[in-house]
């Protein structure tokens, strides 16, 4: 599985940071998300799915 964030959409709500904190960081600058890798290891995948639907702003997408 893979993760996006989309930088346009991401308005650092830091949803995604608390529910999976091994597999988003947030920016310094603006507290936007990134992913701290693309491929979500299989341990992590639960947590980064509930990730994806608790960002309000549908920033998150996920690529089998």
């Amino acid at each position: 599985m893979k993760v996006h964030v989309d930088q346009k959409r991401c308005q650092g709500h830091t949803l995604c940071a608390m529910i999976a904190p091994q597999s988003f960081e947030l920016s310094d600058i603006d507290g936007h998300s990134s992913p701290l890798r693309e491929a979500v290891p299989s341990d992590q995948q639960e947590q980064v799915r509930e990730a994806v639907h608790s960002c309000p702003e549908r920033a998150i997408t996920l690529a089998e």
